[in-house]
């Protein structure tokens, strides 16, 4: 009925719904800016300029910021092409400033090519700063809630993520891997030939010694040969322990020589061992992450998934 009658008498004005209806609506147009509270929530109302409308935004004060407020105007009409907020010093009002504390002080919007000035009432309620702490300390609360929620998702995207990253590494180290192959066989085989030629050596100055022995000469004569020999083997390995700051066995001399051939024939064959020991360090961190990952005393993957 009310709608009827301004229609009869000022048949000039419209009342139109606003897209953003959760946060606007229209009013009578107005040449100013106004602000009032309105059952706790703050009610901007701002004339449009491509429609000759004012529009009502309602923002909440806390949850609210000057960014959205922008955002609404916007959004409601396309013809803004700049919106700003300004205190009355001249300096301008960031957009994650909440409006709770854009209201505490006068202010003014600049849409457009137009500037309004805006000195807020004094609201309904005033909260105190122990609420601020509250709400603070909920939004804590409600995020570590909702990280503890979502943490199993995260989980497994996480896992899918290094599985791929797993896979791509194995397919750049497969080339060194077959020629490593190759070449750890040819130097086994060598090593392996130098330590039975060794053990025939060995074998030979034994027969030769118990045939100066007991046939050619006595042990009276043979014995401080066999001295000298013996501690010549032990000079052999005091000096091996000078040059590699180890004690001789034959396990670590095994190890070494097999290590200084493969570095000959590395640089021989053109294999780079940093891009191999690179790849391979790669390798071993993923596999670390995933037994971290689908450990469930660690980090509470369901069982189903394992």
């Amino acid at each position: 009925m009310l709608k009827l009658l301004l229609y009869e008498k000022l048949p000039h004005l419209q009342t139109v719904i606003c897209p953003c209806a959760a946060y606007s609506s229209t009013v009578l147009f107005k040449n100013d800016v106004s602000v009032q509270y309105r059952h706790g929530l703050s009610v901007f109302s701002v004339p449009l300029p491509s429609r000759r409308e004012s529009c009502e935004f309602v923002l909440k004060p806390v949850s609210h910021t000057v960014k959205d407020f922008i955002s609404f105007l916007k959004e409601e009409d396309k013809g803004i092409d700049r919106v700003a907020v300004y205190r009355n010093n001249g300096a301008k009002i960031a957009g994650s400033t909440t409006i709770d504390i854009l209201l505490r002080t006068p202010f003014s919007v600049s849409i457009n090519e137009n500037t309004y000035d805006i000195s807020p009432p004094e609201p309904e309620i005033t909260i105190p700063a122990e609420s601020f702490d509250k709400i603070t300390e909920v939004k804590s609360l409600t995020a570590k809630l909702y990280s503890q929620l979502n943490v199993e998702e995260y989980q497994l995207r996480r896992e899918g993520e290094i599985i791929e990253q797993l896979e791509d590494y194995k397919v750049q180290i497969a080339p060194y891997l077959e020629k490593k192959s190759e070449m750890e066989k040819k130097i086994a085989s060598k090593n392996n030939l130098a330590m039975y030629a060794g053990s025939t050596l060995m074998g030979f100055q034994f027969g030769f010694f118990a045939r100066l022995t007991w046939w050619e000469y006595s042990w009276d004569v043979m014995e401080p040969v066999t001295y000298f020999a013996t501690y010549g083997a032990i000079i052999a390995m005091y000096a091996y322990f000078v040059v590699c700051a180890q004690e001789y066995n034959y396990v670590d001399a095994w190890d070494r020589e097999f290590l200084s051939k493969f570095y000959k024939m590395a640089r021989k064959e053109g294999f780079d061992i940093d891009e191999y020991n690179r790849l391979t360090n790669l390798i071993e961190q993923c596999e670390s992450d995933l037994r971290r990952l689908r450990d469930p005393l660690q980090v509470h993957l369901p069982i189903r998934e394992l």
